[in-house]
């Protein structure tokens, strides 16, 4: 074999081994993915949280910002019709949770306000740039602030993952609804998981 052959082969090999890795239902069925972790944030609530703080109940979760401009209000509208759908006994057993990715602007103030916008039982998170850092890290969220406005003034949008993960009870990951799942297709996965 020519070593451009061996080469293609690799990388064909790779690739589909990463298609594999992200294929849906990838996360469900491989248990070796550790997904979550320990995080102290500021809730809307006043009170600084932790993973701790949500024990004993389901935690779903979207990362986001306020200022997102379609991608968050589209994905915490899903997540609000969807519990709104549920039977009152099975929506008590979830604590949905927004995260915020944009610390420099994002304030509790802000996020206090935004929240109340979707859901009465949302609670939005904010953090230090760390804080964030480290939760973004234990829940593999990628974001970024637009290339170009890293030190520039407030008028930037932030590109981040749209995904909304279940955590169980003891803070194990359950599930996750990508961007395109619509809220009967979220309400008919959480009701089959409680």
């Amino acid at each position: 074999m020519k070593p451009l052959q061996i080469i293609l082969i690799v990388v064909a090999v790779a690739a589909v081994a990463l298609g594999l890795r992200f294929a849906p239902g990838f996360l469900e069925k491989n248990e070796a993915v550790a997904l979550g972790g320990p995080f102290t944030m500021a809730a809307t609530t006043g009170q600084t949280v932790t993973q701790d703080s949500f024990k004993g109940k389901y935690m779903l979760m979207y990362f986001g910002y306020t200022y997102c401009p379609d991608v968050c209000p589209t994905g915490l509208t899903t997540l609000a019709q969807a519990l709104n759908s549920l039977p009152a006994d099975k929506a008590d057993k979830i604590q949905p949770l927004f995260v915020t990715v944009d610390p420099a602007r994002d304030t509790l103030e802000q996020m206090t306000a935004y929240v109340a916008a979707f859901h009465p039982r949302l609670i939005g998170l904010v953090g230090t740039a760390e804080q964030t850092a480290a939760i973004a890290k234990a829940y593999r969220v990628y974001y970024a602030k637009e290339k170009g406005k890293e030190n520039n003034s407030d008028d930037y949008l932030v590109d981040h993952s749209a995904i909304t993960y279940l955590m169980g009870p003891d803070g194990r990951f359950v599930s996750y609804f990508g961007h395109d799942t619509t809220a009967e297709e979220m309400a008919k996965k959480l009701a089959s998981v409680l």
